[in-house]
């Protein structure tokens, strides 16, 4: 593998803004609370995860287990430059990471698989919202140093 391309349409979302409690058991009788509850994502990320689910093909036979570059450019509907309005790019990144994982596209994202996200931008574009994914195997690496030749 040489390079991997992907384009998903549509408005970035990370996990972080969109956040929901949960909630299972028989509920308290004063406040109405389930008796487990914990934290999930919400609406939003779950609609942006199937989103790009269904665009992310075709997929690697197995999910890819090397040391790779993913460099991401997140193409957002809101001008997070301009306004007030703020967003952080490690979050775009760790939400599309874990949906490269949950698609069978990478095997983790851990350090080991994910080396780095060097090139990774965050632009505005109102009208076309998308994220360009490419992915680049890292060259080989020996004893902690590049190998050159």
């Amino acid at each position: 593998m040489k390079e991997l391309k992907y384009v998903v349409y549509g408005d970035p979302r990370t996990k972080k803004n969109s956040q929901t409690i949960a909630g299972s058991g028989p509920r308290c009788p004063e406040c109405h609370k389930p008796k487990k509850q914990w934290i999930r994502q919400g609406k939003a990320n779950d609609k942006w995860a199937e989103l790009a689910g269904w665009q992310l093909r075709p997929k690697p036979r197995r999910p890819i287990d090397f040391r790779v570059n993913i460099r991401y450019r997140f193409f957002t509907k809101i001008d997070y430059i301009n306004t007030k309005a703020k967003i952080d790019q490690s979050n775009l990144v760790e939400a599309m990471n874990d949906i490269l994982v949950d698609q069978g596209i990478i095997l983790d994202d851990n350090i080991r698989i994910v080396a780095g996200t060097d090139g990774t931008r965050v632009y505005h574009d109102k009208d076309n919202p998308r994220v360009e994914i490419c992915i680049t195997r890292m060259p080989e690496e020996e004893n902690g140093q590049m190998k050159l030749f």
